[in-house]
């Protein structure tokens, strides 16, 4: 019992080749550690650092979120508010400088002049020079409940009363499409993390229990994930987004689609921590601990899961784009979240028509962000993958 091997085990650090050994090395002598006193999590740090890429998307991530989490002091305006001068109106610049060439500390813009064409009657806007909204930042503007719970006011840019700001343009209601781009933000994000706890909860939970007991319920979860992953994921999803109730309140409706998209997303872990058990459960370490009176829960919890956590948070951040993508398609399709709610796929939606592509192009900035959205979370997977796994080499390049 007093052998340390199993403790090394337990700690899922199996014997590394020499290259990587010298890695780990120069890394800990740079961050001026010593190597043998390096713990898992840190050697792990130190390989995902050396990921560039991976560094660079975790860094636009957090700044997407929290954007998205402070998006009514974000925004300029609310999701409903329509500005009857500006209807399908392109983005704004922004200028330092006026029409006659002077210099201006603040940066302004200047109002819309629109005119109708007499023969395809579609709204033709220019730059109204001779009415110029300066940006005021952090100053008070339209009144809103950060979080649904307190009475704020303040905005982080803004203009005086009179005036409009619209940096994305406007839809064919006049709304600010900056605005509406956050507030979607919020929801499709949201749903990707969501998503994901509930598919590791399922994952862990079923592919443990199949690993660890075998048997009957080895094969009861096998089949069951067979005959999952044999159905075509975007019908079904349609097919059960389409059995919502009509008459459930927004909320409802969120949470709906978020157990949908977990329910099929679960598979592939739950198959990944079971082939992970069944080479854990016959380990030193597993069999101390039930020698020494450790029932399943903990031997699972305590010494089984912590072997492979760096996995799961790689395969978990790499699940998050398909539950965005998910909901992005359910709502772009008409059959998920459903306006009053704002969500990037239920902005998207408003693009179907390809006139509308054609005529107002910046209808479709909210795809731009599910693109970068889902590229930085599969960078950022991939260096984590490469930093949890022992193995590779892709990280230290």
């Amino acid at each position: 019992m007093s052998d340390v091997a199993p403790t090394s085990h337990a700690r899922g650090s199996p014997s590394r080749s020499p290259a990587e050994g010298s890695v780990l090395v120069a890394g800990a002598a740079q961050a001026g550690e010593d190597a043998t006193a390096i713990s898992p999590r840190r050697l792990m740090w130190l390989r995902f650092r050396r990921h560039r890429l991976a560094l660079v998307s975790g860094a636009f991530l957090i700044v997407l979120y929290t954007l998205a989490a402070f998006c009514e002091f974000i925004s300029p305006y609310g999701t409903v508010t329509r500005n009857d001068d500006a209807i399908n109106a392109p983005p704004m610049r922004v200028h330092f400088f006026d029409a006659e060439g002077e210099f201006h500390l603040r940066p302004f813009v200047y109002a819309y002049q629109m005119e109708v064409d007499p023969e395809t009657w579609i709204r033709i806007y220019t730059e109204d020079t001779s009415r110029r909204f300066p940006i005021r930042f952090f100053a008070r503007g339209e009144p809103y409940k950060m979080w649904n719970l307190f009475e704020m006011d303040r905005h982080l840019f803004t203009v005086d009363e009179g005036g409009y700001i619209h940096l994305f343009g406007t839809d064919p209601l006049g709304r600010d499409m900056f605005s509406r781009v956050f507030y979607g933000g919020r929801v499709s994000l949201s749903i990707g993390i969501v998503g994901v706890v509930l598919t590791i909860v399922l994952g862990i939970l079923l592919g443990g229990l199949a690993g660890y007991l075998g048997g009957l319920v080895d094969r009861a979860v096998n089949k069951m994930i067979e005959v999952l992953q044999c159905l075509p994921s975007l019908p079904l999803w349609m097919a059960l987004s389409a059995t919502l109730p009509v008459h459930w309140s927004p909320l409802l409706v969120y949470f709906g689609i978020t157990i949908i998209l977990s329910l099929f997303g679960w598979t592939s872990l739950a198959r990944q921590v079971r082939g992970r058990f069944l080479a854990l459960r016959e380990e030193d370490f597993v069999m101390a601990a039930r020698l020494m009176g450790a029932d399943t829960p903990r031997v699972i919890t305590k010494h089984m899961l912590p072997s492979f956590s760096s996995h799961i948070i790689a395969t978990a951040t790499l699940a998050v784009p398909g539950m965005i993508l998910g909901e992005t398609a359910l709502s772009f399709l008409g059959i998920g979240l459903r306006p009053p709610v704002v969500s990037w796929g239920v902005l998207m939606f408003q693009a179907q028509n390809p006139l509308v592509i054609e005529l107002t192009p910046w209808q479709m900035l909210p795809g731009l962000f599910v693109v970068l959205t889902v590229m930085a979370f599969n960078l950022l997977g991939d260096g984590l993958r490469d930093a949890a796994d022992p193995y590779s080499t892709a990280g230290t390049q």
